[in-house]
């Protein structure tokens, strides 16, 4: 995802894929398009993605979350899997920065601006879901590099060059929990979680982002364009104190 600046103050879990479809009417559709091999497993047969999702009817989302089809566009890039399990368990690896200036206050992204008009509220550290080859470390660089690129002040050739991994910081959590992006779906995180140091972010207390194209790419342009996709993050620094991890 690549943004622009505005003017503005690994489980052993068994899992399932979707398969190559157009549109994700229901998870009981996509699996009667799924292959002969492998079958599709009988705890999933039959129950409707969207259902699993709160509220219905399918496709529809709660002011500030996400729907089916963005669910679908994930699990078809391989950044989430659902467990063979009813009702399916969401798993996604993601990287969680805490970002850190030389006075010591860390970034936080506090609200997104969706493309529905919504507004998301997040006041949470910045975080990545991770590419299926990328290495935590890998991913640590596409975070900064697509979130917050097009603000750093300083003239370089890779991204890479401005950000500092804090020795010794890295930290794995996992968290289950009722997904927050998809309601009624039962979630379970892998946070991979660093301290890094970034040069020329912008000193502002308060700065935002504007996503381009989210899904731009995807190769199903049918399904990114009835997805919600973010418009604008919005983010600030707070005194360290004031952020869990």
């Amino acid at each position: 995802m690549t943004q622009r600046m505005l003017t503005c103050s690994r489980s052993t879990i068994k899992t399932w894929r979707f398969p190559s479809i157009s549109s994700p009417p229901c998870l009981a559709q996509a699996l009667r398009s799924t292959p002969a091999s492998p079958p599709p497993s009988p705890s999933l047969t039959g129950l409707s993605l969207g259902s699993s999702l709160a509220p219905s009817p399918l496709g529809a989302s709660k002011p500030g979350t996400k729907n089916v089809h963005n669910l679908w566009l994930e699990i078809s890039k391989g950044e989430t899997s659902l467990a063979d399990s009813v009702p399916p368990v969401r798993t996604v690896n993601v990287v969680k920065l805490r970002v850190i200036r030389a006075d010591g206050q860390v970034l936080v992204e506090s609200r997104q601006e969706l493309s529905d008009g919504s507004i998301r509220h997040r006041c949470l550290l910045l975080s990545e879901k991770m590419k299926p080859s990328e290495t935590p470390e890998m991913a640590v660089i596409r975070a900064v590099r697509e979130e917050l690129g097009s603000v750093i002040r300083v003239e370089v050739g890779n991204v890479g060059d401005v950000v500092r991994i804090v020795p010794g910081s890295y930290k794995m959590k996992v968290d289950e929990k009722n997904s927050i992006s998809y309601p009624g779906l039962p979630a379970r995180y892998i946070f991979h979680l660093f301290e890094v140091e970034v040069e020329g972010l912008p000193e502002d207390a308060e700065f935002c982002t504007e996503e381009e194209e989210e899904y731009e790419g995807s190769g199903h342009a049918g399904v990114a364009n009835r997805a919600v996709s973010v418009k604008r993050h919005y983010w600030k620094w707070v005194s360290a104190d004031s952020v869990e991890s």
